[in-house]
């Protein structure tokens, strides 16, 4: 917890107060927007907090043990601010959120009062109402490894480490034909084998679904060109035209580590360990019984 100034203190010590709040949001994709309930625009830290943002706050519940810090946003939906378009797209979820108690007659004189992040949000009648999780909520996450026979890396990161700007491992080109935000049509997608990308990711680079990611279910070559589906449809309109960076897949098994991105060095799996149908073997007279690897 920020510590009190002394300024503020004796602030607050003074009986007459010109204080105010002012939120922070950071969104994932960099966009970093700040309000406040003053009937004036403040700024510092360089952010600017608008006034007209229509944005106010439940009372903010903290405890001093591991249970999870909570309040409430509510604010009005607007072009310039918190829009229905941006929050379907996902655009705000688990967004970094700060806020300040402030003297607004003197801006530099504030306490940080939470720090945490956009949980569940709902909208309703032009207005939403966000609930906002503080940062013991990350202590309630399951942690540690998980045994099992598929590798618990994902893709291109810290653990796999495998480099997907290898040439043949991703391909970005424009939309030519997609429907429902969720079937995508190529006529000319060449040089890859079927299916390569399942699994793999859809990353929207250009157009109103800028920043969006979908996750790719089927990749199959038909007779009039490629067809990829995602899981999901993307939450915001995607056109032909808008440029997309697909990702090659992996299904987390040991021969795709070894054999399509020569990274087992990389495995995070434990591709020996028993299953559970070991419990209920037992010996039999036809087949092997000499004890080797089930993975013969």
């Amino acid at each position: 917890m920020q510590e009190l100034s002394e300024r503020l203190a004796a602030h607050l010590a003074g009986g007459v107060t010109t204080l105010t709040r002012c939120w922070a949001v950071a969104r994932r994709d960099g966009v970093v927007m700040g309000f406040t309930d003053h009937d004036r625009d403040l700024a510092f830290d360089g952010i600017v907090f608008r006034a007209a943002s229509g944005l106010t706050a439940s009372a903010l519940q903290q405890s001093s043990g591991l249970s999870v810090d909570n309040a409430q946003a509510v604010g009005a939906l607007s072009g310039a601010a918190v829009t229905e378009a941006d929050i379907l797209a996902g655009r705000f979820d688990r967004a970094e959120v700060r806020i300040w108690l402030v003297n607004w007659a003197e801006p530099e004189d504030r306490l940080m009062q939470f720090r945490g992040s956009l949980g569940e949000i709902r909208r309703a009648d032009g207005a939403f109402e966000a609930e906002l999780r503080g940062l013991a909520e990350a202590l309630n996450q399951p942690q540690g490894a998980i045994f099992h026979k598929r590798c618990a890396a994902v893709l291109g990161d810290e653990r796999c480490r495998f480099d997907l700007e290898t040439p043949g491992f991703t391909e970005t080109r424009a939309v030519e034909v997609v429907e429902d935000g969720r079937i995508f049509r190529f006529a000319e997608f060449a040089g890859f084998q079927p299916r390569w990308f399942e699994k793999g990711t859809l990353r929207v680079e250009d157009g109103p679904a800028t920043g969006l990611v979908g996750v790719i279910k089927n990749d199959r070559i038909e007779a009039d060109g490629r067809f990829l589906e995602l899981w999901e449809s993307l939450r915001a309109d995607i056109r032909p035209g808008d440029r997309v960076r697909i990702e090659a897949g992996c299904d987390k098994r040991e021969e795709t580590c070894r054999l399509k991105f020569d990274n087992f060095k990389n495995f995070r799996g434990f591709p020996h360990i028993p299953g559970e149908d070991w419990l209920t073997s037992y010996p039999v007279q036809a087949g092997r019984n000499d004890g080797g690897s089930m993975n013969n």
